[in-house]
């Protein structure tokens, strides 16, 4: 059985000697758990319960405007009358946000069976849905009316009142839950529609860290009054986002390269997840746990264990600025 996105952090493999490098005088760089109120403010992360109502953009705005900020994402747009984890991201976590494509979510909802049903062949039902679907997006939708491919990781009956169906769903993101009620009533020959629905987790990031907007305005008023722990415990460093994600350390001397559009060599590569397949998305990141870019793996751990030189990963996006680390390469202009 494939393993959940969610846990595809491994087992950190360190490289062998003569792989590795002491850290560098990075002493004035902070790691993400070190970032104080006002870095945060700029480049972090806000979990926000939802209410039902506005759209995911608006309430987007809504943290933009309360933050200061000059731009903001969110990580998976929630339909109107959806609640609950929406991630909100700030400056440098703007270009972040699409980290929580490559983890699953999960869902509670409600769903009205359109007559009455038997429940051991709504279990059944249940179990044939586990595994990978068919999709065609809603007509509403923003993407492309196209059939497509997802997975249902587990999806749980938890108790029935009547024609009311109240279930757990984890599944990859992208996923449509309300066409998954339609097809399942249909499967059930009996029809059958969402009622509600509310998203506990996104990636790694559960609803037990989010927060509502009025909590995220009253402590902003508080911290502009000068007390700032509630404040503190809302916002979050951009790698929360990446929690969920297999990932690869580097050594300072490699981080500018990256920083700067480079592929990683494997003379920069510190340490690295088990779990890594060739082929995977994986999270570059410093030996203090920074974020620097997201990249494609090109060995699986097991090449990479056997070889000194070649690409490791394909880097395909940056987070970090250039600068942030010394220059540890040189270019033919220099």
């Amino acid at each position: 059985m494939r393993s959940s996105p969610r846990l595809r952090g491994g087992i950190p493999i360190r490289l062998k000697k003569g792989k590795t490098q002491k850290r560098t005088n990075t002493s004035e760089i902070h790691g993400p758990e070190d970032r104080g109120i006002e870095e945060l403010l700029k480049n972090g992360v806000v979990v926000i319960d939802k209410p039902m109502g506005p759209t995911s953009h608006q309430v987007t705005a809504w943290v933009r405007e309360m933050l200061g900020a000059t731009r903001a994402a969110h990580g998976g747009t929630l339909d109107p009358r959806v609640t609950g984890v929406l991630p909100v991201g700030v400056g440098v976590a703007v270009r972040a946000m699409d980290s929580l494509h490559h983890g699953t979510k999960e869902y509670v909802g409600v769903m009205k069976m359109h007559a009455n049903f038997d429940l051991g062949r709504l279990e059944e039902v249940f179990s044939e849905f586990v595994g990978e679907i068919i999709q065609t997006p809603p007509v509403r939708s923003a993407v492309k009316r196209a059939p497509r491919t997802r997975e249902i990781h587990s999806l749980t009956l938890a108790e029935t009142s009547g024609r009311n169906v109240l279930f757990r769903v984890e599944c990859d993101a992208g996923t449509y839950i309300r066409s998954l009620c339609v097809d399942i009533g249909d499967a059930l020959g009996i029809g059958g529609h969402l009622q509600d629905l509310r998203r506990t987790r996104a990636g790694a990031i559960a609803e037990n860290r989010s927060v509502t907007l009025h909590d995220l305005k009253d402590a902003l008023e508080n911290h502009s009054q000068g007390d700032s722990n509630e404040l503190a415990g809302m916002l979050r460093p951009m790698e929360v986002l990446f929690a969920h994600m297999p990932s690869i350390e580097i050594k300072d001397s490699a981080v500018d390269a990256i920083c700067h559009g480079a592929d990683l060599a494997m003379p920069g590569v510190v340490s690295l997840d088990d779990s890594i397949s060739k082929g995977d998305t994986v999270v570059i990141q410093t030996m203090k746990g920074e974020g620097v870019g997201l990249g494609k793996a090109l060995m699986s751990p097991k090449e990479m264990m056997a070889r000194s030189e070649g690409l490791a990963v394909k880097t395909m996006r940056v987070f970090m600025p250039t600068g942030t680390y010394d220059k540890g390469w040189s270019s033919a202009a220099d």
